[in-house]
């Protein structure tokens, strides 16, 4: 039986590997319809065809992208505004029209912190996606961005403060701080080591950031335990945001 299907909102191409490739491989691999949001990066750069990549590892069907600036990188989506910079009005509507295409059970997003290291986009991604989950259930919002769909849940990726243990080694030579939240915040805890091969291809796939040191090739240095060990395992906390039956809203169900 297929589990609920789900929409993922991540900031940038690769967010959606790291943070829930394996949550996404799982739900596809039941027959669920899963698909992504990428808020940054526009759809003619070399990132925008490995994010395709990516999503085709996971079965995460084609790539929905917002086309802004990444904060940091400005050539990302030449002659479009950084997307911390767009005004939230317009960014939440974006993605009520999204939200309302794909119909979703479960949405799926960065948590308040913007995960471990904080990325200023990561936290932006977040609150437009918090506020965009109850507008798309709104008709009188949006209005234009099509008939009104209320997802059931939502689901922040995050990482418990237990997890330090195992990052904080690999991130601390290269200056990151880590955000993590107490371990009694995590809703769920998905095992996703059966599709972690899927996952770590779907990372692989970012081949931009790998060449460049970036998380992904953090990744692509690590041996096989050690890649199960940072992976293996995604936290999330969730959110309600409709009453339905649980076993239609559920990441473990």
């Amino acid at each position: 039986m297929p589990l609920p299907s789900l929409l993922a909102v991540f900031a940038h191409p690769d967010d959606e590997s790291l943070s829930a490739g394996g949550v996404l491989a799982r739900h596809a691999s039941t027959g669920a319809r899963t698909a992504v949001v990428t808020a940054t990066w526009s759809a003619d750069t070399p990132r925008a065809a490995e994010l395709a990549e990516a999503l085709r590892i996971l079965g995460a069907g084609r790539p929905r992208m917002l086309g802004h600036a990444d904060s940091r990188v400005p050539h990302s989506a030449p002659g479009r505004p950084r997307f911390c910079d767009v005004p939230l009005d317009e960014a939440v509507g974006e993605l009520v029209a999204h939200l309302r295409d794909f119909r979703p059970a479960i949405v799926l997003t960065h948590d308040a912190y913007g995960g471990l290291t904080g990325h200023e986009d990561h936290v932006h991604t977040h609150r437009v996606t918090t506020l965009a989950v109850h507008a798309a259930g709104l008709e009188r919002l949006y209005p234009d961005a099509g008939e009104p769909w209320q997802p059931s849940a939502l689901y922040l990726a995050t990482h418990p403060h237990t997890a330090v243990r195992a990052w904080g080694g690999h991130l601390a030579p290269v200056g990151k701080a880590l955000r993590t939240v107490p371990d009694e915040r995590v809703s769920a805890a998905v095992d996703v080591t059966p599709w972690l091969d899927r996952k770590v291809a779907a990372v692989l796939a970012h081949r931009t950031e790998v060449a460049r040191g970036a998380a992904p090739g953090l990744i692509a240095a690590l041996s096989g335990p050690e890649r199960e060990r940072l992976l293996g395992t995604e936290w999330y906390t969730r959110h309600d945001l409709a009453p339905t039956a649980p076993a239609q809203t559920g990441l473990l169900s």
